[in-house]
């Protein structure tokens, strides 16, 4: 009927007719609201922090979905924006209910990111403070330094396994997505192969169909777009850049996929029983390998640079204690020229993988130490100064750096062209390394990599989709809706993407050492409440995958099944924070209301009540709506 019918006829049919309507819309949303006030008074109210670092747009955009997704359950989160310096303090003290986190990746998961909890300094140490018993913080230490000397694999298998059931069950780091390395190739370049670890960028594989054999590339960098390489010394750390130092330095091994360990500098290892309960590693060195500077590979070179990293005022956590492996060498020598033997104090599983990592122990020519003695003239930075073991005074080194950047990987340091920006930093402008002709492994198609910096994610997009740039490598350049868009525009045919398969998982941290997330049950309305598939459709566009476990799948000892799910049920999250439950008989508890039950009846029999009401309301709205239909015709031709 159309509208304009309706608005003629009898004046008091008309005003009964919209009064009976509107009536009954009313009454049939009362009961509605009445329930859903209800239901909001019976959730328990909750204020909480939640800590990022400034400046983190992404994130951001994250921590306000999960703060609207907590907000409908009664739980208001506050955002403090830090510092890098600040938010670091306050994982160290605990100062912080809700924090992002993320695993360390390969070949750290899951044994050295696990052993990490330990330091104290860490914040999944404090968010394991207060677990549900017989659960307890140094029970779950127990167990990870137990695995750590399982030397039986299939016995190591059982141990992880109960490690990820105990921690899960706390319900204290809720996995939220996979993290995938993104990589864009202009289409003059292919053969692309995914890295292993996050700043694992295999450029020299790369091969050249067409154009310069220079290639320019923006790495994402531990600052997100490209800052600067750092030093460039492989025994130290920030800010040196893994990316770069992993195209100069190698290792005695490498790490391959599903936790594989692989030859780079030592072609073939074995291991046997020593008699101190340790083991015996004996690496045959890779022969006929040169440094940049041409300096000869050999167990002299291996050995003095195990001196100098593991010096014993070094093996602190201030400096290389912060993982495993320092701690368990006891001693290493040389059995001839192409033959090392390094002894660990006990049984360490984990000794190989850490032997890949990108940094302290990689290979730095004998020619590019300041002193061969690591007492007088130590490779760590000279910025360290003179450092003294916390556990004897009477050792202590000199830090003295390096007097060159000369490794045996494929790409050789060549200049940089350095400037001071607007915050007073000095950053690199170009870096320009060019390939190891004589590279062990066959020189590179690349003959020279040049890594650009871009003051924007914007500028490196531009220069990407005019040809400028050849290649984009690593997470934090691009947003995901510009790697959408290269990936799906037509224009940018001249372009491909390419992601690897999960590196690494982003974390929820729950805090247990803070209340009111002490309450079990409180941090699993949290988990629950939070949709994390809808936040990763509408923030990154599904290019990341929602995951279930701590660790990636593929990481060693990783692939569990985990229960009870950390998924999205709303319903589960409202039945654990807004209970609704009438008090039995002589029921005391703190806390509790006895006019609960008769509230709850009463409101139930006012609700019938007001349903019915409508009923009728509505019958009669349909009767004047059938009065004024009958005075269609006639007002229709007066109109």
């Amino acid at each position: 009927m159309p509208r304009t019918i309706l608005l003629g006829g009898d004046p008091n049919i008309r005003l009964s007719y919209l009064l009976s309507k509107m009536l009954a819309l009313l009454l049939v949303l009362a009961p509605t609201m009445l329930l859903a006030q209800t239901v909001q008074n019976d959730c328990k109210k909750h204020t909480i922090d939640f800590i990022m670092v400034e400046g983190d747009v992404s994130l951001v955009s994250i921590e306000d979905d999960i703060r609207m997704d907590l907000e409908r359950l009664g739980i208001t989160v506050t955002p403090r924006f830090l510092s890098k310096e600040d938010f670091n303090k306050a994982h160290e003290t605990g100062d912080f209910h809700l924090s992002f986190s993320e695993t360390w990746g390969a070949p750290y998961d899951p044994h050295s990111f696990a052993s990490g909890w330990m330091t104290g300094d860490e914040g999944h140490y404090h968010a394991m403070a207060n677990l549900e018993p017989p659960a307890s913080r140094d029970a779950i230490f127990d167990m990870i330094q137990d695995v750590l000397q399982e030397s039986d694999h299939r016995e190591r298998e059982t141990k992880w396994k109960d490690i990820h059931n105990v921690l899960h069950q706390q319900a204290v780091m809720l996995p939220l997505w996979g993290k995938r390395v993104p990589t864009v190739l202009n289409n003059r370049l292919t053969g692309y192969q995914a890295g292993l670890q996050q700043f694992d960028y295999p450029v020299h594989r790369l091969q050249v169909l067409s154009g310069s054999t220079t290639v320019r590339i923006s790495p994402g960098a531990q600052t997100g777009v490209f800052q600067s390489v750092g030093r460039l010394d492989p025994h130290t750390y920030r800010p040196n850049e893994f990316f770069a130092n992993n195209w100069v330095y190698e290792g005695l091994v490498s790490y391959g996929e599903y936790g594989q360990i692989l030859p780079a500098l030592a072609q073939s290892y074995k291991i046997e029983p020593h008699s101190n309960g340790g083991q015996k590693y004996t690496f045959s060195l890779r022969t006929g390998v040169t440094f940049h500077d041409g300096t000869p590979w050999n167990c002299e070179a291996a050995k003095i640079n195990f001196d100098h990293v593991l010096a014993d005022p070094l093996l602190s956590a201030d400096y290389h204690g912060w993982y495993g492996l320092p701690q368990q060498i006891s001693e290493w020598s040389c059995e001839d020229s192409a033959t090392f033997v390094v002894v660990t104090k006990s049984v360490y599983y984990p000794f190989l993988q850490e032997l890949s990592f990108i940094r302290p122990l990689r290979m730095l020519s004998p020619a590019a130490f300041v002193d061969k003695d690591p007492v007088t003239g130590n490779s760590c930075h000279a910025g360290w100064g003179n450092v003294t073991s916390p556990e004897n005074d009477d050792s202590s080194i000199i830090c003295a750096g390096i007097k060159n950047i000369s490794g045996t990987g494929p790409f050789m340091f060549r200049s940089r062209t350095s400037s001071t920006n607007a915050d007073g930093d000095v950053v690199d402008d170009e870096v320009l390394f060019a390939r190891h002709d004589n590279y062990w492994g066959g020189a590179s198609q690349i003959e020279e990599l040049l890594v650009v910096r871009y003051d924007t994610a914007e500028q490196v997009k531009k220069a990407l989709l005019d040809g400028s740039l050849d290649v984009v490598w690593g997470s934090g350049v691009l947003s995901a809706q510009d790697l959408i868009e290269i990936e799906n525009n037509e224009e940018t045919n001249n372009l491909s993407v390419f992601f690897t398969d999960d590196v690494q998982n982003v974390l929820l941290l729950l805090n247990s050492g803070k209340t009111p997330l002490n309450d079990i049950t409180v941090r699993k309305t949290i988990i629950h409440a939070i949709n994390k598939a809808r936040i990763l459709e509408t923030e990154m566009g599904g290019l990341e995958r929602t995951v279930d476990n701590v660790f990636p799948l593929d990481a060693p000892y990783c692939d569990v099944e985990l229960t009870p799910r950390w998924d999205y049920d709303v319903e589960k999250a409202m039945f654990i924070n807004c209970p609704v439950q009438p008090e039995l008989p002589n029921a005391k508890s703190k806390g509790q209301n006895s006019l609960t039950p008769g509230l709850s009846i009463g409101l139930g029999l006012l609700c019938v009540i007001l349903l019915i009401f409508a009923l009728t309301l509505f019958r009669r709205s349909q009767k004047y709506e059938k009065q004024l239909a009958e005075m269609k015709n006639p007002e229709a031709e007066s109109a």
